[in-house]
């Protein structure tokens, strides 16, 4: 399960031959969550108001979604 990104105890995570629809795995010591990468909504779990807003904003800016496209492809080819 690579790390795309780490912001202290916060990691973005894109597992290999996951289920549809494409989404990342946010981990904290104490939630986890699925984020859909298409509209950024939590798809499954739990995650706190802070913690969301910081993986939203940094998924929002330039290239970032992208890159996260472009893991979930890579690692989930069918």
């Amino acid at each position: 399960m690579p790390v795309v990104v780490k912001f202290g105890n916060v990691k973005i995570h894109v597992y290999a031959n996951d289920h549809n629809p494409p989404h990342f795995h946010v981990s904290t010591p104490d939630h986890d969550a699925l984020i859909l990468i298409a509209d950024l909504t939590v798809l499954q779990g739990q995650i706190t108001k802070k913690n969301f807003e910081m993986v939203i904003k940094w998924a929002s800016e330039t290239g970032n979604r992208e890159k996260l496209e472009n893991e979930w492809s890579r690692l989930n080819e069918r």
